[in-house]
């Protein structure tokens, strides 16, 4: 009955996950996101569209800009205003008219519609099939393949200015911005998994406590079995999809298991204190590994060994959830009401 519940509320915690991480493209219907975001035919957008994807294809109409960064970018349909696009590739169908301007930057940029304003690209080749038209001036860097067909009203000029260049960033900025991110994110998830799941973050954070080199043994052990198995699954065609279904849940589950071994560093800190919270824990173990973190090598050595710490105990809990091994849980949740036996699991 334990079991079964604890469960059900997994999954209404990987749900909550799922929702926020789609809730951008929710909250706002002119930002989009997603692994592939497609403006239908008959789709009208009403104004401005930002969009955020693997693969970016407009066959509708915008009556603003769209701005699009992804992998690939396609506009087949109609864009009243600008286009601007990012991506490995960049296309204008030959269906595909801009009202506006284009700017484009990607490894392969290519133009076989209509663009009235004026065209910047950046890429390694600039495409100009036999049905472009630019209205405007043609600015661009790279190798330009321009066919006999192609018109373009403007001048044509190339201009090294237009290229992508990378902007130069201090490594030690980079990591600062990178640790911010990750205490921020984890932050939200942790208090989220303390919030909705507080008698099982508990039993982690103890587990963890309890024995910790055990569970960093479990947590080893878990890293490396379940890409194997996964691996094997991705062999046979069948298995493909429950491969990428392992796969997404198998990077959840890494991410809670490194949030509960934070939360555990944070308890044994606070033990020497005497202070016994829960969110205390979580806001001391995040700073904690984020700050020990920025540390060249140990740093890299610090996150490995937290994460394995937290994977064990999490395993190490859900297989005994598994098993129905309850026994010790009345005792511990008879003792969290009166005095948690570690600072930091209340």
């Amino acid at each position: 009955m334990g079991s079964s519940r604890q469960v059900r509320t997994g999954a209404v915690v990987v749900a909550l996950v799922v929702l926020l991480a789609a809730l951008p493209g929710v909250v706002a219907a002119e930002t989009r996101t997603g692994g592939s975001v497609v403006v239908g035919e008959n789709e009208v957008v009403d104004g401005d569209l930002d969009v955020f994807a693997g693969s970016v294809v407009v066959r509708g109409t915008v009556t603003g800009d769209v701005n699009a960064f992804g992998g690939s970018v396609d506009v087949d349909g109609r864009v009243d205003g600008d286009v601007n696009a990012f991506g490995g590739t960049v296309d204008v169908g030959p269906e595909g008219v801009v009202g506006g301007s284009l700017e484009a930057a990607g490894g392969d940029v290519t133009i076989a519609g209509q663009v009235d304003g004026d065209a910047t690209v950046g890429a390694e080749t600039v495409r100009l099939t036999d049905t472009a038209a630019i209205g405007g001036d043609l600015e661009y860097d790279g190798t330009l393949e321009r066919s006999e067909g192609a018109t373009v009203d403007g001048t044509v000029t190339q201009s090294d200015s237009v290229s992508v260049e990378p902007v130069p960033v201090d490594p030690r900025v980079a990591d600062l911005v990178g640790t911010v991110y990750t205490f921020l994110a984890s932050l939200l998830f942790g208090a989220l998994l303390l919030l909705v799941l507080p008698g099982f973050s508990r039993r982690v954070a103890t587990t963890a406590l309890d024995a910790p080199l055990r569970s960093g043994g479990v947590g080893l052990l878990v890293l490396f079995a379940v890409p194997l198995v996964l691996v094997l699954f991705a062999i046979t065609i069948v298995g493909l999809p429950i491969t990428f279904l392992g796969a997404f849940l198998f990077v959840l589950v890494a991410w809670m298991g490194s949030v509960y071994g934070r939360v555990a560093v944070g308890a044994w800190l606070l033990r020497f204190a005497d202070v016994r919270n829960r969110w205390a824990a979580l806001v001391v173990g995040l700073l904690v590994v984020g700050v020990l973190t920025l540390v060249p090598i140990l740093g890299g050595l610090v996150e490995f060994v937290v994460t394995l710490l937290g994977l064990g105990a999490l395993a190490t809990v859900l297989y005994r959830a598994a098993r129905g091994g309850n026994e010790g849980r009345t005792t511990a949740t008879a003792a969290s009401d009166e005095e948690p036996e570690h600072p930091g699991t209340a």
